[in-house]
């Protein structure tokens, strides 16, 4: 089994912390150079920052993912930097919007599936290329378990990462003939920036841990070991799955 990502190149979206910084850090770490980007240069130049001192390879490029031009942007800088793109991880997200899902404006929808959703979408057309050039790649959209079943008052969120899951299943379908396996994985809940109005909050904390079989909630770091099992070498005999990833909360009776 080859975990090893030696010689390839990663493009991760929203990697300035969370989820998306340790999925650069893993894979630098596993031996590729990597991508890291988000809507902060100045945030995301600290990630790359840290790889580099750490003796890896990094490049820091500011790119929001609902601006068509700035995806197109990113990739183009990745390939003129590294020459290639094998691995593109899909992680930036937004959420502008909590309460129930009739109570969210037009503006608020638009904005989540458009960065959430059609972001991906926009990565992928780009990427795609430069993988068929070289006779395969990875692609690993983030999901959520919200996807799976909706969260409470996150209606359009879980619109979104539903939306993730078919569109990794059927790009899976569509490049599977030029050996490009897409995946996602759906994380439980995991303490980042993103969720610090919930983790904090130590009931909230302490009935999650509850329902929760492995009886904590994740870390950025156990999502990161999930990814680098989908870039690597390891998974090339898998496409089209969901792997959740969440200390078997999902497992849970009042799921």
């Amino acid at each position: 089994m080859d975990f090893s990502l030696q010689g390839k190149a990663a493009i991760v979206t929203g990697a300035s912390k969370g989820i998306g910084r340790a999925i650069a850090i893993a894979f630098a770490q596993a031996g590729a150079r990597v991508t890291v980007s988000s809507r902060s240069l100045d945030s995301v130049e600290q990630v790359a920052r840290e790889i580099r001192e750490a003796g890896g390879e990094a490049l820091a490029v500011e790119a929001h993912m609902g601006q068509a031009a700035q995806v197109e942007a990113l990739v183009a800088r990745s390939l003129e930097q590294w020459g290639r793109i094998d691995v593109a991880v899909n992680n930036a997200a937004t959420n502008p919007h909590f309460g129930p899902l009739l109570t969210a404006d037009e503006g608020q929808f638009d904005k989540i599936l458009d960065v959430n959703l059609k972001g991906y979408f926009r990565l992928c057309q780009k990427v795609v290329p430069a993988m068929r050039h070289r006779g395969g790649g990875k692609i690993i959209n983030i999901t959520s378990v919200a996807g799976l079943r909706p969260d409470t008052f996150m209606g359009v969120y879980s619109i979104s990462k539903a939306g993730v899951i078919m569109l990794t299943k059927v790009l899976a379908r569509e490049l599977g003939e030029d050996n490009i396996q897409v995946n996602a994985i759906a994380p439980g809940f995991v303490k980042t920036k993103f969720s610090r109005a919930i983790w904090e909050n130590e009931d909230i904390v302490s009935n999650l841990e509850k329902v929760t079989p492995l009886k904590r909630i994740g870390l950025p770091e156990d999502i990161a070991g999930a990814a680098l099992y989908l870039a690597s070498d390891a998974s090339n005999w898998v496409t089209g799955t969901v792997l959740v990833v969440d200390g078997g909360y999902t497992l849970s009776p009042s799921y």
